[in-house]
């Protein structure tokens, strides 16, 4: 029976010293339900959230960026510069498990990716170098001359 305690919200009988145990517990039963009734054509859809996960860095000359795409070979990647962004896209290939065994625990994804980075400077998107070693995406993004940062020299007028 469900009561009202402490502002009108409403109590179920559970273990008070488990609070934790119960929400894992909920999260797992609501999991089960959405596989069980969302359509396959959206399940083959999921996206893997941000991937994959990069870092930014800038010198004079260029931005460096590096991406961590472990499992994807080169081939299957499709690298779009432009003045101001750089896309990388791609599709991870994971082995499917045989069909009668049951995960544990289910993190890593396959499937299609993509992800863009906007650059607060422009670049020349013909000298663009990338490399791909131990599942690390590096891209040498050269600036243009225009975006380049210029010394600035000041005159004195003190006599």
């Amino acid at each position: 029976m469900l009561t009202r305690r402490f502002f009108d919200t409403p109590a179920w009988d559970f273990d008070v010293t488990k609070p934790f145990a119960e929400i894992e517990r909920l999260r797992q039963r609501m999991d089960r339900l959405f596989d069980e009734w969302m359509p396959s054509t959206w399940k083959a859809g999921r996206t893997m959230g941000v991937f994959p996960l990069a870092n930014l860095t800038e010198d004079r000359e260029s931005y460096l960026l590096r991406a961590e795409i472990p499992g994807v070979k080169a081939e299957d990647l499709d690298i779009q510069a432009t003045a101001n962004s750089v896309s990388i896209s791609g599709e991870r290939h994971i082995p499917q498990e045989e069909e009668n065994v049951s995960y544990h625990r289910r993190e890593r994804e396959g499937g299609r990716f993509s992800r863009a980075v906007a650059l607060s400077g422009e670049i020349d998107p013909d000298r663009v170098d990338a490399k791909l070693e131990h599942g690390v995406l590096t891209l040498r993004l050269p600036k243009t001359e225009a975006s380049k940062a210029k010394q600035i020299s000041v005159m004195s007028t003190q006599s």
